[in-house]
């Protein structure tokens, strides 16, 4: 089966049962996404699924046969990071780091289909994400920093405690 992960194609022989989440830490090394409750209910391995969050955990590899996926090691562009991920270290959204990669990953897919999302568009967006630090309210700030960047309302580094420019 073929698969497209962060923009680079991989031929790869997944077992039936295999998740998505170990095909990507075991066999590719990609450990971003991580195992958290393997039920779909922590939000920690989410990964993107041509644009769409998924949890790689319930996810069966041999069902992205053709597919897109990108990871939070696919964000970044070189030595860049992504708006969002700039503005989760602004806001000190990171504080364990366990959820950071699920919580990045369904905050750009977010931003991807809404670049101005009010709190209750990111309430929505990010249900399926759990975070054991309480750190909810710097992630809100966070999103919406990094959403008046990709607006070009604001350069990254430039948002207030209040997560606006």
């Amino acid at each position: 089966m073929r698969l497209t992960i962060n923009d680079r194609t991989r031929d790869l022989a997944p077992e039936p049962h295999e998740t998505l989440l170990t095909t990507l830490r075991d066999r590719l090394f990609l450990t971003g996404a991580k195992q958290g409750c393997d039920r779909g209910e922590c939000g920690a391995c989410t990964v993107l699924l041509n644009g769409e969050p998924v949890y790689a955990c319930l996810t069966l590899t041999q069902a992205c046969d053709g597919e897109s996926v990108t990871t939070v090691e696919g964000l970044a562009r070189g030595d860049d990071l992504h708006p969002l991920q700039d503005a989760f270290i602004a806001q000190d959204a990171v504080q364990c780091g366990f959820c950071t990669s699920g919580q990045l990953m369904a905050a750009a897919a977010l931003l991807a289909r809404d670049p101005a999302p009010g709190q209750a568009a990111i309430d929505e967006a990010m249900s399926g994400n759990l975070c054991r630090c309480g750190t909810y309210p710097a992630i809100v700030r966070a999103i919406e920093g990094a959403a008046a960047v990709l607006r070009g309302e604001s350069a990254p580094g430039e948002t207030g405690t209040d997560g606006v420019a």
